[in-house]
């Protein structure tokens, strides 16, 4: 890499990809949980195969959601995926339950005295935030998760009964001075009806790539790959198993930050794997928004059972306007890092995490009506700029 100019990838997963159906099914159990009893403990995993699907984990909860409401659950995600394929079907395929009670070594480590809440794990957690897109992600996986999303909602629609559930596209970004100017190379695989070649299937996902594009960014013709096998008519869980927390960096960032390792889908609030990340990444986003840097990366770490943070690391790979030890400081004082204080100030004991189990949990819009994807909003992006004296006319996206 010299002077900014390179060429990176990102890809994006649909929900009818195996390890998806995964996340989104463990997901929805936790928000069925969570509805119910806005305390419960939760860790939820799924495993899916030709005609299959096993949830194991634990759970702790004062409202139990009964093994009938939990299968029906399991078949009305799989049915609205889209899978009525003869070897797995919403409706016919094989359901195991295996949850059970919580850990008692777990559980007293998460609940201390007063209210306070222990880390549920020991790790890592990474966020980050990049202005080359309006969404504050980086452009290989903004754009990746846009295409899949508008052809999953045709898909869904009826418009496009040639495709099936199971899809994915990998998009290669030329870079100059460090920002997109457009796309070297796509590579997209989507599972498609007996009877369309490769070149059909290229001519039906086209538009869809070029409308999400922006404009004059299409690839050349020679490198736009679409089934480079030529056949993709078996797919989802028939052709590959399943299993929860698989996607993980689909999930963030798309490899352009650091991953700290640990999963999301299926896990309560406390689990600071799934709350720390989403502290991480709104911490990170309101000082792009905020325009203190046009990037950043902030690590936070925890201890099982501790309720502060070991360490908080901010990283603005040197495209700042502000000193970043004075950054990490302000943001040490000002927010409280510990598992409550990131449940509280997201208000995250919601059902709000089935939705964020495909195209990603970062990129979202914050929706002001039922409160979903918080860690998205920007509104301690003003009191950063109003701190280290920022001017109001800096924009994040540029």
């Amino acid at each position: 890499m010299t002077q900014g100019t390179y060429v990176f990838t990102s890809e994006s997963v649909s929900e009818g990809h195996p390890d998806k159906i995964c996340d989104i099914v463990s997901d929805a159990l936790v928000d069925a949980y969570l509805e119910r009893d806005p305390y419960a403990k939760l860790a939820i995993e799924t495993i899916v195969t030709t005609n299959l699907v096993i949830i194991v984990g634990e759970v702790s909860s004062s409202q139990p959601v009964s093994k009938e409401e939990r299968e029906d659950i399991i078949r009305r995600c799989i049915k609205d995926i889209g899978y009525e394929q003869e070897e797995f079907h919403w409706k016919h395929c094989i359901l195991e339950d295996h949850l059970h009670a919580q850990s008692a070594d777990i559980a007293q480590g998460v609940d201390l005295e007063d209210g306070v809440i222990g880390a549920g794990d020991q790790g890592m957690m990474i966020g980050y935030a990049s202005n080359e897109t309006d969404s504050l992600m980086p452009a290989p996986l903004h754009y990746s998760h846009r295409i899949l999303q508008a052809l999953s909602t045709d898909r869904k629609k009826g418009f496009l009964p040639q495709l099936g559930p199971d899809a994915k596209v990998q998009l290669s970004f030329q870079y100059e001075n460090f920002k997109p100017v457009g796309v070297k190379a796509v590579v997209l695989s989507t599972q498609h009806q007996e009877g369309f070649s490769a070149a059909d299937v290229r001519e039906i996902v086209r538009p869809y790539v070029e409308s999400v594009l922006p404009k004059g960014w299409m690839c050349d013709e020679d490198k736009f790959y679409v089934n480079p096998t030529g056949r993709f008519v078996i797919g989802g869980p028939v052709a590959d198993s399943g299993l929860t927390g698989r996607k993980i960096i689909v999930d963030t960032y798309g490899s352009a930050a650091a991953h700290g390792g640990g999963a999301f889908s299926g896990k309560d609030p406390t689990k600071v794997d799934r709350s720390g990340a989403y502290i991480a990444r709104y911490l990170a986003k309101n000082i792009v928004a905020a325009g203190l840097a046009e990037r950043c990366t902030l690590q936070v770490a925890y201890g099982i059972g501790i309720a502060e943070p070991l360490s908080l690391f901010v990283d603005t790979h040197g495209t700042e306007r502000c000193n970043c030890e004075a950054l990490a400081a302000f943001i040490a004082r000002t927010v409280d890092l510990t598992p409550k204080g990131i449940i509280d100030r997201l208000d995250l004991r919601r059902p709000i995490y089935k939705q964020t189990a495909s195209y990603g949990h970062f990129g979202r819009t914050y929706e002001a009506e039922t409160k979903a994807f918080p860690w998205e909003r920007t509104d301690l992006a003003e009191i950063l700029r109003c701190e280290f004296n920022m001017p109001q006319n800096v924009k994040a996206y540029k």
